[in-house]
């Protein structure tokens, strides 16, 4: 009974695996449908995200299961309690990369990013699927080092975020206000994709070592 019980666990972390590459490849997509319109690229990324609605419901529901019925104790009791936050964290990751297609969507055939913000946000979409990849890969391995990479990647984000900013609220701007708003929606939707990948690496972290990393550097999301 306990052998089927470990198995089960297991899954559940390879399923998490699983989910975090489909995050991944939502990212990937959904940035390449941005910053070169593509209404087919960000149409799959907006369908396949109930794909992913159907993961977080599912692996839940498997780890309420395994809590009720199992009465698992301590790493095993910590590896279930953090899944469930980890398939949340993944879960919206997902929904902003759909948020971002959406905004691709709404403005093609033309680009939703003015041309001065480009290079900022092929920079901001490089940080995303970096740090989706070694969430995903940290998951796979078990790799509490390669984990504690990400709030370092995660600086670099906050500072390109300011810099939408910078260029929005300067006198020069020559977009429209429909264009500000959507390069504030769009860095914000990135930003926050960063830090589900910072609440992901920390809850790995948690399931491996049984520690938390605290300070401002790692957000709970």
């Amino acid at each position: 009974m306990r052998a089927n019980y470990h198995d089960e666990l297991s899954s559940v972390l390879d399923r998490l695996h699983e989910m975090a590459g489909l995050v991944e490849e939502a990212i990937i997509e959904a940035s390449a449908s941005l910053l070169h319109p593509d209404i087919e690229r960000a149409e799959r990324v907006i369908s396949n995200d109930a794909r992913l609605d159907e993961m977080h419901e599912e692996l839940e529901f498997k780890c309420l299961s395994l809590l009720a019925l199992q009465a698992p104790v301590a790493g095993e009791l910590r590896t279930i309690v953090s899944a469930i936050r980890v398939v949340f964290e993944l879960a919206r990751m997902g929904d902003l990369a759909a948020h971002v297609a959406k905004i691709a969507r709404l403005r093609y055939p033309e680009h939703a990013v003015v041309s001065e913000l480009e290079p900022n946000f092929q920079r901001m979409a490089e940080i995303c699927i970096e740090m989706i990849d070694l969430a995903t890969t940290s998951l796979r391995d078990r790799d509490a080092k390669a984990a504690r990479q990400m709030a370092t990647i995660d600086s670099e984000m906050d500072t390109l975020r300011s810099q939408h900013f910078d260029v929005i609220l300067a006198g020069g701007w020559k977009g429209s206000t429909e264009q500000a708003v959507d390069a504030a929606l769009l860095g914000r939707y990135f930003e926050r994709f960063a830090d589900h990948a910072v609440a992901v690496a920390r809850r790995v972290i948690y399931i491996i070592t049984g520690e938390t990393p605290e300070g401002v550097d790692w957000p709970n999301a």
